[in-house]
């Protein structure tokens, strides 16, 4: 097989193997186009890849109408400095930067020349070529006289056994939808966009650890099947699921500039129109109660939404008037006032579109003008919010005294999670400790302390906790002033009787109930499924709104929503799973998730720092707190986690009794 370099006397070449470099550039190129502008080449344009890859874009040689050579190379020194050839290193690495292309000058003026004299162009290529150039220029391949049939077949074969058709499709599920065979879209372009042809192997680590192969643009699967395995390389980097959060994480600051770009363009409605809005009414606004949080409870699914769900509901009986607030774009932190921030307001549980703060406050001042028979509000999350603007918000509904929930730590630092850098418990140090100095948060956390302290020197909160441990917490790190505390349990147990149990001998079934995210500890439980994947003594379920797809375990989709409040516990119960790993890195003010899983009679496997999850096992019974995450596997290698299956256990069942949270409060004062 012959060599193409790629270089420049000046600096170090780049040798690439000329079969690679062909299986690139051929489909992409439109080879009709480039014998059409190029009629010097004669019988040479009729292997056009070859000339191209060659010769022709030293030349300055276009390879299709939307993609110039020239200008490529301008925008791109370090393209042009490296001597890459420009139409392969845009399409093997450009794109996935986001480097922009420019149409072809030879296009414009060939075009330009054949309009004028009446005629077509006589290029095949689509306009959606520019959008993805390698999949609307199927027809490259025999024009340009290549055996790229063979090539392809032969790829195919390589990877037949190899490539996970279901991983593929259950991870990207639009080529689902889009009805493309899986195979063909990962050789072709799959992965051009880093997607991965297996859970065990990761074309993104492959690149990043061998750059040699993504200079020389070769698909790294292909790579490692056929010479990288042999070689010693390693599929992907196994450095544990912290590291891989770490790798990911992104800049707070670049995440609050990105949002702060798409707030700006949101567009914003006027005082005429909310004013009309707000005239639909069930009371006028006299009797009015407004929540502020991070996003729109009606559209998303969580547990502070649930909480949202239920007070809209017991405001709706009541007969009182609801308007929630959040933030039209989702921040991940509180906002400046300088920032662009529209708010997206919910009327009685219906959207009624996004206004600017000032909006608000202006027309809520002259509706709320009025007597107000009973006005109350409650702050769920400040993320997105600007403390200055929430405050003249209430003030204008002549509100002042109102309840601040603890939902998450938002108020103790940007990390509401109280993770540092997201994969360690922190406990909120001192912003001025070496332990905070070292935590992507650390910039953003001064803006969430500020805030937060204007938010409670300008209105008298009451601080409501769903757990003691969150409230001490809070109080031990926090120094606002408040009009008081109280702790609020989103849900109590009552019991309903033994559980039925089976007589049977089975595997102890270990259930994950909720999303599978790293912050929840989706990686211990796929750890220890993985591990234990062929022992007979267990059986691994997953339970949620998504499945994960690196994990073969069994699978059942749950959506709890106030509609359906105990499908979570009904589908534990009806599974009769024994333990439910509720592992969460972070401190969890209450969880809904160790509740359902002990009222259907589940013991709750958790570890230290799970927050009130380790205090609500410890204390009722209801399971085993792990001192870490290594414990686990060893549990379960001994047998000694068999001790919490049902038939040895015999738990009881019961039914939760939710609270209507901030409902609840009302009426009895802040303080009580």
């Amino acid at each position: 097989m012959g060599l193409i370099v790629l270089g420049v006397p000046r600096v170090m070449a780049v040798t690439v193997l000329e079969e690679e470099v062909r299986w690139v550039v051929a489909p992409a190129l439109d080879a009709g186009f480039y014998r059409a502008v190029n009629p010097d080449l004669g019988d040479a344009g009729a292997d056009a890849v070859s000339h191209y890859v060659t010769v022709g874009w030293r030349e300055g040689r276009d390879p299709a109408p939307w993609f110039s050579v020239r200008r490529y190379m301008a925008d791109n020194a370090d393209v042009k400095w490296a001597g890459r050839e420009p139409f392969h290193h845009y399409l093997t690495q450009g794109r996935r930067e986001g480097r922009t292309v420019s149409p072809s000058d030879a296009a414009e003026a060939f075009l330009t020349g054949k309009t004028r004299a009446g005629h077509e162009p006589v290029w095949t290529s689509a306009p959606a070529a520019a959008a993805d150039p390698i999949l609307s220029a199927q027809n490259a391949a025999s024009e340009a006289g290549l055996d790229e049939a063979a090539l392809y077949q032969s790829h195919r074969a390589l990877l037949q056994g190899e490539f996970d058709v279901d991983y593929y499709l259950a991870a990207n599920a639009d080529i689902g939808l889009a009805d493309i065979d899986p195979l063909d879209h990962f050789l072709r372009t799959g992965w051009l966009e880093a997607r991965d042809p297996n859970v065990r192997f990761s074309v993104k680590d492959y690149l990043e650890t061998y750059p040699d192969i993504g200079l020389a643009g070769i698909n790294p699967f292909i790579h490692y099947v056929r010479t990288g395995r042999a070689e010693g390389r390693i599929a992907r980097n196994e450095l544990g699921f912290r590291y891989e959060v770490i790798a990911n994480l992104a800049p707070v600051e670049d995440r609050v500039a990105a949002i702060a770009k798409a707030s700006a363009a949101a567009k914003s409605g006027s005082a005429a129109a909310l004013t009309r809005a707000l005239a639909v009414s069930r009371t006028g606004l006299a009797d009015l109660y407004v929540t502020f949080s991070h996003d729109d409870y009606t559209a998303n699914l969580g547990g502070v939404q649930l909480c949202l769900q239920r007070e809209d509901a017991r405001i709706g009986e009541q007969g009182r008037d609801h308007l929630h607030l959040y933030p039209l774009k989702p921040w991940p932190v509180v906002r400046e006032a300088a920032e662009p921030g529209p708010l997206g307001l919910v009327w009685n549980g219906q959207r009624i579109g996004a206004f600017e703060a000032r909006t608000i406050a202006k027309v809520l001042g002259k509706a709320c003008g009025g007597p107000g028979r009973r006005r109350d509000f409650a702050i769920h999350s400040l993320l997105g919010h600007n403390a200055r603007e929430t405050a003249a918000i209430l003030e204008a509904c002549g509100l002042k005294r109102g309840y601040f929930w603890l939902h998450d730590f938002a108020s103790l630092c940007a990390g509401f999670h109280l993770l540092r850098n997201d994969v360690e418990d922190c406990a909120a140090p001192p912003p001025d400790s070496p332990a905070c100095g070292i935590c992507a948060y650390l910039p953003m956390r001064r803006r969430h302390l500020e805030q937060h302290a204007e938010l409670f020197h300008r209105l008298e909160l009451t601080v409501v906790s769903p757990s003691q441990p969150t409230l001490d917490l809070w109080k031990a790190r926090s120094a606002y002033p408040t009009r008081g505390e109280v702790v609020l349990p989103h849900a109590k147990l009552m019991s309903r009787g033994p559980a039925k149990l089976e007589k049977k001998p089975r595997p102890l079934r270990v259930a994950y109930a909720g999303i599978p995210a790293a912050f929840k500890g989706w990686a211990v439980f796929r750890a220890l499924a993985e591990a234990l994947a062929d022992d007979p003594r267990y059986e691994f379920h997953h339970l949620g709104i998504r499945p994960d797809p690196a994990l073969k375990v069994a699978f059942q989709p749950v959506s709890v929503t106030e509609a359906r409040p105990r499908a979570m516990q009904e589908a534990l119960e009806a599974l009769e799973a024994d333990v439910v790993m509720v592992w969460p890195l972070c401190r969890e003010t209450f969880s809904f998730v160790a509740a359902e899983a002990v009222a259907a009679g589940c013991a709750v496997l958790t570890g230290p720092d799970s927050g009130n999850v380790a205090a609500f096992v410890a204390e009722g019974g209801h399971g085993m707190v792990a001192p870490d995450e290594d414990a686990v596997i060893a549990l379960f290698e001994s047998g000694e986690a068999l001790a919490l299956a049902r038939s040895r256990r015999k738990p009881d069942l019961y039914d939760l009794a939710f609270s209507a949270l901030t409902v609840d409060l009302m009426g009895k004062g802040a303080d009580a």
